[in-house]
């Protein structure tokens, strides 16, 4: 299995970027793909995942409402839309497959893409 994350970029607080991470290889029936972040000097974090093939989506509580997490299926590419972005999303952006919906520890994620880098500016 191999993940590959892009899309990222320097933006405008209040600006939108969409970040993509495209699935490839042989997985299993069902799986979750998870976007987690880490800004320097602080621990990696869950940001949202959505799950395969039922699409159940869930975030982590500070991008409610600004982030969304989306799928395509026949691209085998999960995007995360960000919205009203703001200083504080500046970090390295990372997508993952894990098996279990749900799951917001990255340490339950199973095989991991490169990063790519969000900077917000005020």
């Amino acid at each position: 299995v191999q993940l590959q994350a892009s899309g990222g970029g320097s933006v405008q607080a209040g600006d939108s970027l969409r970040i993509s991470c495209r699935v490839s290889g042989r997985t299993r029936s069902s799986f979750v793909v998870g976007w987690f972040r880490q800004a320097p000097g602080k621990e990696r974090e869950f940001v949202a995942a959505i799950s395969w093939p039922g699409g159940y989506t869930y975030d982590e509580d500070s991008v409610k409402g600004r982030f969304t997490i989306a799928r395509d299926n026949a691209k085998n590419t999960v995007y995360l839309q960000m919205n009203s972005l703001k200083p504080e999303d500046t970090a390295v952006y990372s997508c993952a497959l894990g098996l279990r919906v749900g799951e917001r520890r990255w340490e339950a994620y199973n095989y991991w893409g490169q990063g790519t880098q969000v900077t917000v500016s005020s």
